[in-house]
């Protein structure tokens, strides 16, 4: 079960921490009786290619795919004992990625911050945020994400960590998730700690419209076959339906995909401020975002061209970024304090020298998680390496600090990167 490797006790690659039939909740899995190899990544969610493989570079290149997803890996020191627990929730617009991704391969953070990191990998896209029968169960991919929180609860005292001090921490749709995590009641007692990177907490309102118009679309795309009985593929087309049929809803058509609001395990929207009023005092968050997190996604848009040739993209950028990520994100860290929690910001203001983008969504990635695996990213220009390797250290740093003293580990509740 175990692999020592350079000091660090990996335990991680496809662990199952539950089983779920198709469009079904999950259901916890029961402790592992067999020799599990963890020397090999567990499958990602069935997904099509990621419309930010231009910024990061592939991410679930080399790994299986399968419905059976709800896998997670585990990173500790080899001496660990009693050690603050971080969980990783991947982004990808909830379309795509996977925590078993060598992207996300979390050495140093666990050798330098003296943690023990969990990454998470869960339902995607139509099989986790979008079943077509609306009265059926909702929401499967938050669902498993709290399947893996109680996982590590039971569980995470035999690597090493301390279920009593856990930090969970997400970028993107992950951060987006981070937030839904906070949101649910179901989730009382399984973390005590919380980072949200990035998060587009500017487009979670007025959804409803959108996610019938997108069932209507799976349902033609289908053609009278039931989801339960269509092959991967079929439903890999439905979901591609599904977006361009969101399409026509404004920003929120960016982000079609996403944990559905008054369905379980969510309270209704209107309801969502009594929770963080309820919840703040017992959770201490660290939320942040990039300079330039909008960037890449007027790049991919093709409604944006006008701006390109006009010479506007950057400008309207930064108006896209404090829309969608930054004005949420420090109000949501307002909300917080006025509620007698404890939270601190960061923005993150780097990136090396020629990045096409400036300092994009995702840019942090690479200076957090430190993988080898990020020399492909195209965001970070012709000259990946140029990482500055002292930035990373801080982060790393900084994140780690966050998960064993909260707040007070910072030394300042606003951090400039």
């Amino acid at each position: 079960m175990l692999v020592e490797d350079d000091g660090l006790r990996v335990s991680a690659h496809g662990i199952v921490y539950a089983t779920a039939e198709r469009f079904a909740a999950p259901v916890l899995a029961p402790p592992h009786r067999d020799a599990h190899d963890a020397t090999r990544r567990g499958p990602a969610c069935p997904q099509l290619p990621s419309r930010l493989d231009f910024v990061t570079g592939p991410v679930i290149d080399g790994l299986a795919q399968s419905e059976a997803c709800q896998v997670l890996s585990i990173t500790a020191p080899s001496d660990a004992h009693h050690l603050p627990v971080m969980v990783w929730f991947h982004g990808g617009a909830y379309m795509s990625g996977s925590g078993e991704a060598p992207k996300y391969d979390p050495d140093l953070l666990v050798a330098e911050g003296r943690v023990v990191v969990v990454r998470v990998s869960y339902r995607l896209g139509i099989f986790g945020y979008l079943n077509p029968r609306a009265d059926a169960d909702a929401n499967l991919g938050l669902r498993d994400q709290i399947a893996a929180l109680q996982w590590v609860q039971q569980h995470i005292a035999d690597f090493g960590g301390d279920p009593s001090r856990v930090t969970i921490f997400g970028q993107s749709a992950g951060g987006d998730s981070v937030f839904n995590l906070i949101l649910s009641s179901e989730t009382t007692g399984l973390f005590a700690r919380a980072i949200i990177q990035s998060a587009p907490l500017g487009l979670r309102d007025g959804r409803e419209s959108m996610t019938a118009a997108m069932r209507v679309a799976v349902a033609d795309a289908l053609g009278g076959v039931a989801a339960e009985d269509a092959g991967v593929e079929n439903l890999l087309d439905a979901q591609t339906a599904a977006v361009a049929a969101a399409q026509s809803f404004g920003l929120c058509g960016g982000l079609p995909f996403a944990p559905i609001a008054g369905l379980e395990p969510l309270p209704a929207a209107a309801d969502a401020p009594r929770r963080l009023a309820e919840i703040a005092p017992r959770i201490e968050i660290l939320v942040g975002y990039t300079h330039d997190d909008a960037r890449p996604f007027l790049a991919t848009n093709p409604r944006t061209r006008k701006l390109q040739r006009l010479g506007l993209t950057r400008p309207v950028g930064a108006v896209m970024t404090r829309r969608i990520f930054g004005a949420p994100t420090l109000g949501l860290a307002d909300t917080w304090k006025s509620n007698g929690g404890n939270s601190a910001t960061y923005s993150v203001d780097w990136s090396p020298p020629g990045a096409p983008l400036g300092a994009c969504h995702c840019i942090e990635l690479p200076l957090l998680f430190a993988s080898p695996a990020w020399t492909d990213a195209p965001m970070l220009g012709s000259a990946p390496h140029d990482i500055d390797t002292n930035l990373a250290r801080r982060v790393r740093g900084l994140w780690s600090a966050f998960a064993h003293a909260g707040v007070a580990g910072l030394g300042t509740s606003n951090l400039r990167l």
